[in-house]
C-alpha cells in the first residue's frame, strides 16, 4: 500500500533513501532526522541506525505496483541529490518515476550544486516535478540552477521560511510553498515575510501554496493567512493537470 502523507501539498510518500545530513540552517531542527533517531538500536526497525544515509533498492520498484495514479513526494526522509548517493542509483529512481507515468513525482533538494551537475545527464519525464528549498536570502540562488533544469514544474519550497527571499526571482519558476517552523524549538516566522512571497507570486503568476505557521505541534497554528486557505497548485507546461486536488 502507498505510504500515505499528512503533507498538504502531497499524497505520498516514496523513500528508496533514507537519512541525510544537514547543510543549512533550515537542517537545524529537522522533523526527519528527529523522527529517525527515536528508532537507533532497534533491531529490525528501518531507522535502526538513525539518520545514517541508506539506499533501500527493494524500494525501487514500489510506485509501480500502486495502480491509482497519485502524487507523491519522492525522498520525504531523505535529499535524493545527496553527495554520497551514487549517481547510477539516481538514475534508477529517475527510471522508475518515467515508468510509473500514472504518478506525478515531486523531489526536493538543498543540494543545488549536485541538481546541476547530473541534470543534464538525467531524463526529466512530463510527470517529475523538481524543486529546491530556499529558507533565507542567502540561499536565493538556489533558484538560479533550477531554472535551469528541464523539469515540467520548478517549485520552491520556503519552508521553514527563516526571513525575508529578498533577491529571489521567480522567473521560470511555477510554484511556491512557504510555511513556518514546527517543533518544540521552532523558529516563529513573521506573517510579512508571508505576505510578501503571497503578493509576488500573485504579481508573477506563480501558484502559491501555504503550508503552515508552525508552532510547537505541526498544526497548532493552522494555514490561514489573511482570511483564507491558499492551495494553489501549478500548472504543468506539458498541459497534464497535477494529480493533487487543491484542500
Amino acid at each position: 500500500m502507498p505510504q500515505s502523507s499528512s503533507i498538504e501539498w502531497t499524497e505520498a510518500t516514496w523513500n528508496p533513501v533514507t537519512g541525510c545530513s544537514q547543510v543549512s540552517p533550515g537542517c537545524a531542527h529537522c522533523y526527519a532526522k528527529t523522527f529517525a533517531e527515536r528508532w537507533v538500536g532497534i533491531p529490525g526497525h528501518p531507522y535502526e541506525q538513525g539518520f545514517a544515509l541508506r539506499l533501500w533498492p527493494e524500494r525501487l520498484d514500489v510506485p509501480l505496483r500502486w495502480a491509482k495514479p497519485r502524487t507523491i513526494f519522492v525522498n520525504s526522509m531523505s535529499d535524493l541529490f545527496h553527495e554520497d548517493i551514487p549517481d547510477a542509483y539516481i538514475g534508477r529512481v529517475f527510471e522508475t518515476m518515467r515508468l510509473a507515468s500514472q504518478h506525478t513525482f515531486q523531489v526536493l533538494t538543498k543540494r543545488e550544486d549536485r541538481l546541476a551537475e547530473l541534470a543534464p545527464y538525467l531524463e526529466w519525464a512530463p510527470n517529475i516535478w523538481m524543486g529546491v528549498t530556499i529558507e533565507n536570502r542567502r540561499f536565493t540562488h538556489r533558484a538560479n540552477v533550477l531554472r535551469d533544469v528541464p523539469a515540467a514544474v520548478r517549485f520552491i519550497s520556503a519552508e521553514p521560511l527563516l526571513g525575508r527571499l529578498d533577491g529571489l526571482s521567480l522567473d521560470g519558476i511555477d510554484w511556491l510553498i512557504a510555511g513556518g517552523e514546527s517543533g518544540p524549538r521552532h523558529r516563529r516566522v513573521d506573517a510579512d515575510w508571508i505576505r510578501d512571497l503571497r503578493d509576488r507570486c500573485n504579481e508573477a503568476g506563480v501558484a502559491f501554496f501555504f503550508k503552515q505557521w508552525g508552532g510547537p505541534r505541526p498544526k497548532s497554528r493552522g494555514r490561514v493567512l489573511d482570511g483564507r486557505e491558499w492551495d494553489e497548485l501549478p500548472s504543468p507546461k506539458n498541459g497534464r493537470e497535477p494529480l493533487l486536488t487543491a484542500r
